[in-house]
C-alpha cells in the first residue's frame, strides 16, 4: 500500500452498469468523485458469463438513455457487445474509474465526517460511499451438492460452453433464464440433459408484435415499487438466444431434455426430486396466460391496432417425463458425469463495515439511500422497483441517489459558510 492518503467527496465501488450510472449522474451534478474497480471494467460479463450469452432484452431496451447499441435495436446484444458497450459509455461519459483496486475495508470515522477506505492501492478518505456492485457477487451452490469427486460439478458463473464438461450426460438444476439456456445449448450439442425445473414466471418473449419488455413497460409492471407478496425472488425463464423466443418447458421436453422436479436431495449416488413438475409447468402457464390476458385487455382499452396471435395461446401436449415424472434418479445409471448448478447468487458486503445491515445482512435502505448518512446501495433487485436491476433502470435508480448527495452538499456548503461568515465577525 502506499502512503499518501487520498481525500474524495464520493467513492463509487464498482464499474458495472450501477457504478457506471452513478458517474454520469455524479458528475452532472458537479460533485467530485472516483470510481474503483477491482477488475475491469464490465468484467462479469466478459468472464462470469458463458461464450454464447445474449442479453435477455432488447437491446432498444436494455440500454442507458444517453447511448444506443451498435447492432440491430430490436436484436439481443451478445455478452461481449454489453460489455464493450460499457466501456464506450465510460469513455463518452469521462468517467473516472480506476481499475485493477479492490475495496478491502470501509468504515466510518469517528469525530470526524465521511468514511475511510482501506483498498489495495493505499487509503481514501471519503464523505460518501456507493456501494454500486450489484446482486451477482457470490455464486450459490446449495448445500444439499452431494460430495462425489466422480462428477464435475460447477455454478453457471463457471460454464462457457459444452466442451469443458467431460464426456457424459449433465443434470442442471434451476430453470430460470441461465438454467434454460445452457440446458437447451447442451442438448443441442449432443448431450443428454436433465433439467431441475422449480417454481418460476414464464413470460412471453414476445406477443402480438411486441417484446415482453415493452409489454411490461406499457402495464406499468417494471415501475412497479413493491413486489407481490412471495413473488420477490421468483426466477423468471426467459430467453433472447437465436434471436429471442419464448421459453417452453414442454418444448423442451419434446426436442429430448428430461425436466424433473425440484431437487430435493442426493444421497448413495442418487437424487431425489419433488414431485412437483407438473404444478411449477401449470403455474408458469398461469403468469404468462395472465401476460396475454393483460396485453389484449390493454389493446381493447386503448384501441391500438396489433394483430391477433392466437397461436399464442395454444399448448403443446405434455412429454412423456411430465406425464411420468421421474422421483428418483441413479446418476452413474443415467450417466451423468456433470452437474451445473444453475442456482442463483448472494451479495457479500463484508467490505462495508458500516450500521445499515439487519440481522440476516439485507442492505436496509429506502431507495438506496440507506439507514446509515453517507451510504448508499445501487443495482440491487427492487432497490425502488422491479427494474432497478435492469440497465435502464439502475441508470434512473442512480440519479435519485446523486440528487440526494448533491443535496447534502448543500447543506455541508451552508453549514461551513455560516462558520466562516460567524467567525470573520
Amino acid at each position: 500500500m502506499t502512503a499518501d492518503i487520498q481525500t474524495i467527496d464520493t467513492l463509487v465501488v464498482g464499474a458495472g452498469q450501477a457504478g457506471i450510472a452513478a458517474s454520469e449522474h455524479l458528475s452532472q451534478l458537479g460533485v467530485p468523485h472516483l470510481v474503483l474497480e477491482r477488475n475491469r471494467i464490465a468484467q462479469a460479463w466478459r468472464t462470469g458469463r458463458w461464450d454464447s450469452l445474449v442479453a435477455n432484452g432488447p437491446a432498444w431496451h436494455d440500454r442507458f438513455p444517453g447511448m444506443e447499441f451498435k447492432s440491430d435495436a430490436d436484436g439481443f446484444p451478445g455478452k461481449d457487445e454489453v460489455a464493450d458497450y460499457f466501456e464506450d459509455y465510460v469513455r463518452q461519459i469521462k468517467a473516472p474509474v480506476r481499475t485493477g483496486v479492490e475495496v478491502k475495508k470501509v468504515t466510518r470515522n469517528q469525530g470526524r465526517p465521511g468514511f475511510t477506505v482501506e483498498t489495495s492501492d493505499g487509503v481514501i478518505h471519503a464523505n460518501s460511499v456507493i456501494a454500486a456492485t450489484g446482486p451477482f457477487q457470490v455464486p450459490v451452490i446449495p448445500p444439499i451438492a452431494p460430495k462425489d469427486e466422480r462428477i464435475e460439478q460447477i455454478h453457471s458463473a463457471q460454464y462457457y460452453n459444452p466442451e469443458q464438461l467431460p464426456a457424459g450426460a449433465v443434470l442442471v438444476v434451476g430453470a430460470g433464464s441461465s438454467g434454460v439456456q445452457i440446458a437447451d445449448e447442451l442438448q443441442r450439442a449432443g448431450r443428454k440433459v436433465f433439467l431441475s425445473v422449480g417454481a418460476h414466471d414464464r413470460p412471453p418473449r414476445a406477443y402480438r408484435g411486441r417484446d415482453f419488455c415493452w409489454w411490461l413497460g406499457v402495464l406499468g409492471e417494471w415501475d412497479a415499487a413493491i413486489a407481490k407478496p412471495g413473488r420477490e425472488h421468483v426466477t423468471i425463464a426467459v430467453s433472447g438466444a437465436r434471436g429471442g423466443h419464448t421459453v417452453d418447458f414442454r418444448a423442451l421436453g419434446h426436442q429430448g431434455i428430461t425436466l424433473v422436479g425440484l431437487t430435493e436431495s442426493f444421497a448413495d449416488g442418487k437424487v431425489k426430486f419433488k414431485g412437483d413438475l407438473a404444478e411449477n409447468i401449470a403455474n408458469g402457464d398461469a403468469n404468462y396466460l395472465g401476460m396475454l390476458d393483460a396485453a389484449d385487455e390493454f389493446i381493447q382499452r386503448n384501441g391500438i391496432d396489433l394483430p391477433e396471435e392466437p397461436e399464442a395461446r395454444k399448448r403443446l401436449s405434455d412429454p412423456e417425463c411430465v406425464t411420468h415424472p421421474l422421483k428418483e434418479l441413479d446418476l452413474a445409471a443415467a450417466g451423468i458425469t456433470s452437474i451445473i448448478w444453475a442456482t442463483g447468487y448472494k451479495t457479500d458486503f463484508s467490505w462495508l463495515q458500516v450500521n445499515t445491515f439487519d440481522a440476516t445482512g439485507k442492505p436496509q435502505h429506502h431507495r438506496g439511500v440507506s439507514n446509515e448518512p453517507g451510504v448508499y446501495f445501487l443495482g440491487l433487485p427492487w432497490l425502488s422497483r422491479r427494474g432497478s436491476s435492469f440497465i435502464w433502470g439502475v441508470w434512473h435508480d442512480a440519479k435519485h441517489v446523486a440528487d440526494h448527495i448533491a443535496k447534502q452538499r448543500r447543506y455541508t456548503d451552508y453549514h461551513a459558510a455560516a462558520q466562516k461568515k460567524n467567525s470573520s465577525k
